[in-house]
């Protein structure tokens, strides 16, 4: 399924999602005893290549003694008992930065992947391509840049996960914060400017912008 948001997207505006305010439902691994070399998690009470753990992820850490207490990237899954994990980085391209080493480490793996699909969907339909469009010739591989889309998505999850914890908790504070980042997800969405390439020559052939209705061809 098409996403153009990761959980690591989200760590960066609201690491709150990842730790108090995690959707329980939602984690794919937990457990307890674990340790942390450099930057290399070993946990020996989880298979982290089965419930769908992968880059792009975020992992909440805490040592029993609290020094370690944080969200952290999932850089990579190496085995079915360690992952690279990494201080939030300003650039996926930049070398991992190791948190506090520590054991006896409480650790949980939550992914807001759903919310990411579903905003995906949404987005695609609203543009008028697959898969929200199936009838359209266009696909999600036609776009050359897909950084306003990304950002799109980011709002458009985070303001889904607040309003869940709205809805469970009846919270008018938590609320706000959906109807806050709904309307970033809105603004971002308007500002975007699809470029797609019909000829994989990497020259657009079709934009369309974000607050207009038609596709137009440059």
């Amino acid at each position: 399924m098409a996403k153009f948001s990761s959980d690591v997207d989200i760590l960066r505006h609201e690491p709150i999602l990842f730790g108090e305010l995690h959707l329980p439902l939602q984690v794919l691994a937990s457990g307890t005893e674990a340790t942390l070399s450099g930057t290399t998690l070993t946990a020996f009470d989880v298979n982290f290549l089965n419930p769908g753990v992968s880059e792009g992820g975020v992992v909440y850490l805490r040592s029993a003694n609290g020094l370690l207490d944080g969200a952290y990237e999932v850089v990579s899954v190496d085995s079915e008992t360690q992952l690279t994990v990494s201080i939030l980085r300003s650039d996926a391209a930049d070398d991992p930065i190791a948190p506090p080493a520590a054991d006896d480490i409480t650790y949980r793996v939550v992914t807001y992947k759903p919310q990411a699909v579903d905003a995906a969907f949404d987005l695609t339909q609203y543009f008028g391509i697959q898969p929200g469009n199936p009838t359209s010739t266009i696909t999600v591989d036609d776009v050359v840049d897909l950084e306003g889309l990304r950002r799109a998505s980011v709002f458009a999850v985070i303001s889904s996960v607040y309003a869940t914890w709205a809805d469970q908790t009846d919270s008018g504070t938590l609320w706000q914060k959906s109807v806050h980042y709904r309307q970033l997800a809105e603004d971002a969405r308007q500002r975007c400017h699809l470029s797609v390439d019909l000829g994989s020559d990497g020259v657009a052939d079709i934009t369309r912008v974000g607050g207009a209705i038609r596709l137009v061809r440059d």
